[in-house]
């Protein structure tokens, strides 16, 4: 099980929203390089980012505080929030993202996810709200069910899904254990957990199913609900 700490970029600062609503962002810190340092000595190989602000325009705005990041840690980092075409692919690589996360534009153009993923390190990010997905820093639901369309990218070369219960994003009342399995079953890929995670027992939770490769950690570190250097500890 690999533990993703999350980092949410909201004009520059570290946030974390409720149910992906951007007038809830709580900050958590202004400088959030010192968080992914925090991170990284607590034994994290990844970290979570996602730009909110590039999320709702459909283009990355938070491009300081992603290379001030960069510049201060080792770990790797997967990058999501309006990244829709190849070259804003290349310049996130060029500035040292390890993994892009593609969202909205896999609902839209999922050929265009596979082409990207045929050449680069590539997840694909499936938000959904009851069962169905939603698109655009989650501001639309679209008609497809987030279950078809991680089947839309079963042998693409995707390297891993991401799939969030945005219903439960950010309310600490525990992961949906269930929806991330129809997913992983779905896909057959590396799949990532996300949304709700509140203590050890959702680690657990996930771990059990054994067919859960990751999860993503957010304000269950942040407000306390969630020992995690303690949780590398148990797992590394």
């Amino acid at each position: 099980m690999t533990l993703y700490p999350a980092i949410d970029l909201k004009d520059g600062q570290a946030v974390r929203l409720t149910k992906g609503l951007m007038d809830s962002a709580k900050v958590y810190s202004k400088e959030p390089h010192e968080l992914v340092k925090k991170f990284e000595e607590m034994g994290a190989e990844w970290v979570h980012l996602v730009d909110l602000n590039g999320a709702f325009a459909g283009e990355p705005k938070n491009l300081d505080a992603i290379i001030k990041i960069r510049a201060n840690c080792n770990v790797k980092l997967e990058l999501g929030g309006g990244i829709r075409d190849e070259a804003t692919i290349q310049k996130m690589l060029k500035i040292g993202i390890d993994r892009i996360i593609l969202g909205s534009i896999a609902v839209k153009n999922p050929q265009f996810v596979r082409d990207m993923a045929a050449k680069y390190p590539i997840a694909v990010g499936i938000d959904a709200i009851d069962g169905y997905v939603a698109v655009e820093g989650w501001g639309e639901v679209s008609e497809m069910k987030a279950t078809d369309l991680a089947k839309e990218f079963a042998n693409a070369g995707v390297e891993a899904i991401i799939c969030t219960d945005v219903g439960k994003d950010g309310t600490l009342s525990g992961v949906n254990v269930d929806f991330t399995l129809d997913i992983a079953r779905a896909c057959g890929l590396a799949t990532i957990a996300s949304g709700g995670v509140k203590d050890e027992s959702d680690i657990e939770a996930l771990i059990a199913t054994k067919e859960v490769e990751g999860v993503i950690i957010g304000k269950a570190y942040y407000e306390g609900t969630l020992d995690l250097p303690e949780m590398f500890k148990l797992l590394n």
